[in-house]
């Protein structure tokens, strides 16, 4: 009998997990909904406006741990980003960039490489490749930064939550979007991998637990 609970409720635990019509799951439907911009053909126009860019992007403010710094922008992919909406700081836009073109690869524990992420090896190594070291898990990730209310959360923050019987946080996605009340975040998800998920799906309005600001 004992057996037969366990499994129900492993078979329901999965089941509040699967995703929902809302979430991203390519980068070709990232792209649609302008949240990635395919790697562009490099011209003098385009490295032009992106040198002014990088003269705008803020470092993070000393915070309770300086482990968390920028030590220089990492300007390989320049052509992936979209400099052309003048409000949307540069060094975020690469970062919601860089995540968003691993839309689609698996999910792999302790994963931190196109070859399969979990959910805090998808933010170490995205954070990690413009120098901005953050721990390795998702419950040391919540403790770097500001921590803001949701109602002031912005592109570039980090997202926390408790899964279903767990007592501390141990998942983590990055902020890419927000329309009102909702929030989108791109993560790696044990049952789809990367995607871009809702705050409004009803499995994370429930376990939803943080949202902190490494970059200010």
């Amino acid at each position: 009998m004992k057996n037969f609970i366990y499994i129900f409720f492993f078979a329901f635990l999965i089941s509040s997990c699967k995703p929902t019509s809302n979430i991203i799951t390519s980068k070709e439907i990232a792209e649609k909904k302008g949240i990635y911009t395919k790697p562009i053909a490099s011209n003098t126009t385009v490295k032009k406006d992106i040198n002014k860019k990088k003269e705008e992007v803020l470092k993070p403010k000393n915070t309770t741990n300086s482990s968390t710094k920028i030590i220089s922008i990492n300007t390989s992919n320049d052509a992936d980003i979209n400099v052309d909406n003048e409000n949307t700081n540069y060094l975020t836009s690469q970062l919601i960039n860089a995540a968003s073109d691993n839309l689609g690869i698996n999910y792999r524990s302790g994963g931190t490489t196109k070859e399969g992420f979990d959910c805090s090896g998808l933010i170490y190594s995205t954070f990690k490749k413009f120098d901005i070291e953050l721990p390795r898990s998702s419950y040391e990730m919540a403790e770097k930064g500001r921590q803001i209310d949701i109602e002031k959360a912005k592109k570039g923050d980090l997202i926390f939550f408790i899964n279903r019987g767990q007592h501390r946080i141990n998942h983590v996605g990055m902020v890419v979007e927000i329309n009102g009340d909702e929030i989108k975040f791109i993560h790696s998800s044990t049952q789809s991998g990367v995607v871009i998920s809702s705050t409004n799906e009803p499995y994370y309005k429930k376990t939803f637990a943080q949202i902190n600001r490494i970059l200010e």
